[in-house]
């Protein structure tokens, strides 16, 4: 069982589960209050919860033990977080989630172009290939047609 908590597979599919229930919650949230607010209280809830996650399981740093370069880009990323966090909860506030979060997914696509051009990962022709089907589908899923 503990082999089971160290699977990358499993954080992945429990990531994919939660940012699921995500969108539906986060549908049913943006309904008569402004996206931009409820981007607001999501980030609040967040901070609280991974707060005292840190504090529950020991697991707080000296701010001071994190190098410069970390910080700059956790900073980044975070940036990056709240931006999509923002335009995610604008697309949910007008389009359907069933829509807005398959488009949201083609970061999926995104992440293994920028992977190999920046970080120098290597995919092979089947990873390509489903690469393409996951845009191709998120496309089809999206198609209002």
């Amino acid at each position: 069982m503990k082999d089971l908590f160290q699977s990358w597979q499993l954080w992945a599919l429990l990531s994919a589960g939660f940012a699921a229930l995500t969108a539906i919650f986060a549908k049913v949230g943006v309904e008569g209050v402004g996206s931009d607010f409820a981007t607001f209280i999501r980030t609040i809830v967040i901070l609280l919860v991974v707060g005292l996650l840190l504090l529950g399981t020991g697991q707080w740093q000296s701010p001071g033990s994190v190098s410069g370069r970390t910080y700059a880009f956790l900073v980044l990323s975070g940036m990056a977080t709240g931006a999509s966090w923002l335009c995610y909860f604008r697309a949910l506030k007008i389009g359907d989630a069933a829509r807005v979060a398959p488009i949201d997914k083609l970061s999926v696509v995104l992440v293994a172009v920028f992977g190999v051009l920046l970080l120098g990962e290597k995919l092979s022709s089947a990873n390509w290939l489903g690469v393409a089907m996951i845009g191709t589908g998120a496309i089809l899923v999206a198609y209002q047609g």
